[in-house]
């Protein structure tokens, strides 16, 4: 399945993309997509529902992010082989791991908000993966069974914040509007092979990255197993799982206000963003 929140920010209704790319309203069905209703039990309830008794959302709404109430939204660096080459690092021995704050989730389509002294926005298109049953020193053969899903990332980073200012990663990774996610979440049934997915991102309609899942160096099992070492993954933790090489850190060009990102990844869709100056809220 393909399941979407759509609607205002803040008022967002669960919904599913039949195979028709029709938009179908879910809401009489699930109150939304958040905490136990991403459990195997509900997502197969949702499956048997024949689409076609569904009603059509007319018109073109705004899709959210996917996923309600997120609790966790989990970063992993340099976890591309050829991404790492391009920065001139190592290949690291585990998995770099960074939070991202929930406040900079957005839909697909929002406009990323350059942040206030930006130098150095920067893009990242990933493979997201969404927690879909609690977590807690898995095993990396069982880690898939805690999966809901899969999604679009992009993981926007400032990097002057992220690299020059001192401290953690965190500070150029959680800016308002830094975390596109959606448009849907595909359930893991739908997902066949996930070393074999290819990713893009172009800027202005220039191709900038071209990447494929089977250059991860740490694979989805792998760091669903990882990370739950550290810290117990709940049902809507969203992980992103790293980006191909061809990021703007290494192109030394950066977003401006006035640029247009369009970003996917094979079978999981595509997001859209306008790039606008800083505002205050």
């Amino acid at each position: 399945m393909k399941l979407v929140r759509y609607g205002r920010i803040g008022k967002e209704k669960p919904g599913l993309i039949d195979e028709f790319g029709k938009l179908r309203d879910l809401s009489a069905h699930v109150s939304d997509f958040s905490g136990a209703n991403l459990s195997d039990k509900v997502l197969r309830k949702l499956a048997k529902i024949d689409p076609e008794t569904l009603p059509v959302v007319r018109g073109n709404p705004r899709f959210g992010v996917p996923v309600a109430k997120v609790g966790k939204f989990i970063g992993v660096g340099l976890n591309y082989a050829d991404h790492a080459k391009e920065a001139g690092l190592p290949i690291p021995s585990e998995p770099i791991i960074f939070m991202k704050a929930i406040t900079c989730l957005s839909g697909p389509d929002d406009p990323i908000m350059l942040p206030k002294g930006s130098k150095k926005t920067d893009w990242e298109v990933e493979l997201g993966v969404v927690i879909g049953a609690r977590a807690r020193n898995v095993s990396e053969e069982d880690a898939e069974k805690y999966v809901a899903g899969y999604c679009v990332v992009n993981d926007v980073s400032e990097r002057e914040f992220q690299l020059e200012n001192g401290g953690t990663w965190d500070k150029g990774k959680g800016c308002d509007t830094f975390g596109p996610v959606g448009p849907w979440l595909v359930t893991r049934d739908e997902v066949w092979d996930l070393d074999k997915l290819d990713l893009y991102l172009e800027v202005n309609d220039k191709r900038m990255q071209t990447g494929c899942t089977e250059t991860m160096i740490f694979k989805v099992p792998q760091l669903v197993a990882y990370i739950s070492r550290f810290m117990t993954l709940e049902p809507g933790d969203i992980i992103a799982t790293g980006t191909p090489p061809g990021v703007g850190l290494a192109r030394k060009r950066f977003l401006k206000k006035g640029d247009f990102v369009r970003l996917g990844i094979a079978g999981l869709g595509e997001q859209q963003q306008d790039v606008i100056g800083y505002q205050e809220f």
